[in-house]
């Protein structure tokens, strides 16, 4: 049987596999999915994609990744209303594990659903410019008083910095702000060390996107890192299901490094050592459930 035949036939359990976990929790309550969000399609896109990816051997990534780490890439996708087909995040190898990575869009996204964030852009500060912000000594909220640019100025090669604006519903505004210095230090924590086609030939537009970036782990992060959540009053995502049954795992939520992982080769690593690394009880608890015949989360 053929490479591509396999992938075919392992796709509609997997897939309906994955369906079938989320239906049930959003039947008794459990998450709530974006009212614009369409799970199927997602995942659809999703097994496209991971159909086309290859690993350092030049196999195909459904073949050398297990099982259950599919599943749990996907699941955890779902739940956090992402869709790869709009660049919100995608799938990253380690090892024979596969993991889900969240990107610069996805960011924004789950900033938006999970805060009151209204709107977020970026600029990128020259050398040269006339830059000054002042901070609300009340709230410790940073503010824009000036940024003056002229053509000249407009060079890649003397960034000095970036910045995020963010505003809010009730009509705040915050601002993020980082040096070129801590931008570099941000990119240097990824696998291409800041070194990819992407940072090499568009510093400045890579910039904006590490600022951005932070700003929204930051407001995600104020809120609650649960993805299973229920609808607020205002029709938002806001507050935490208490009633998630023990079983229902979320999947870990994957750090973002500031910078496109699309574009990156990652060394595979080993996968932690279960007597150093002990999964979490409700995990374990979860894979009793699964028949060892079939892949699960």
């Amino acid at each position: 049987m053929s490479t591509e035949t396999t992938l075919k036939k392992f796709e509609q359990p997997m897939v309906e596999k994955v369906l079938t976990k989320v239906n049930s929790l959003k039947e008794i309550g459990g998450i709530a999915l974006p009212p614009d969000y369409s799970a199927e399609n997602a995942l659809r896109s999703a097994w496209l994609i991971l159909q086309d990816m290859k690993d350092k051997a030049n196999l195909p990534v459904l073949q050398s990744s297990t099982p259950d780490s599919i599943a749990n890439s996907l699941f955890n996708m779902v739940v956090q209303g992402l869709n790869p087909a709009k660049r919100q995040c995608s799938f990253i190898l380690y090892g024979n594990k596969l993991t889900l990575q969240r990107e610069y869009a996805g960011s924004i996204a789950l900033a938006r659903r999970y805060s009151t964030m209204k709107n977020i852009y970026a600029g990128v500060i020259y050398k040269g410019d006339v830059f000054e912000f002042a901070i609300d000594t009340t709230t410790g909220m940073k503010k824009i008083t000036s940024h003056t640019q002229r053509m000249e100025n407009l060079d890649d090669s003397k960034i000095i910095g970036a910045y995020a604006v963010v505003t809010f519903d009730d009509g705040s505004v915050n601002t993020e702000i980082m040096t070129m210095a801590q931008i570099q230090k941000s990119w240097e924590q990824g696998p291409t060390k800041g070194k990819s086609p992407a940072h090499t030939n568009f510093p400045g537009e890579m910039a904006k996107k590490t600022v951005i970036n932070r700003a929204c782990k930051l407001l995600i992060a104020a809120s609650d890192d649960s993805v299973l959540m229920e609808p607020g009053e205002d029709g938002r995502i806001g507050r935490v299901k208490a009633e998630i049954e023990a079983g229902a795992n979320q999947g870990e939520l994957i750090d973002i490094p500031e910078e496109e992982p699309a574009e990156a080769t990652i060394e595979p690593l080993d996968p932690p050592s279960p007597a150093t690394s002990p999964k979490p009880e409700s995990k374990r608890e979860w894979k009793k459930e699964v028949s060892p015949k079939e892949p699960g989360f």
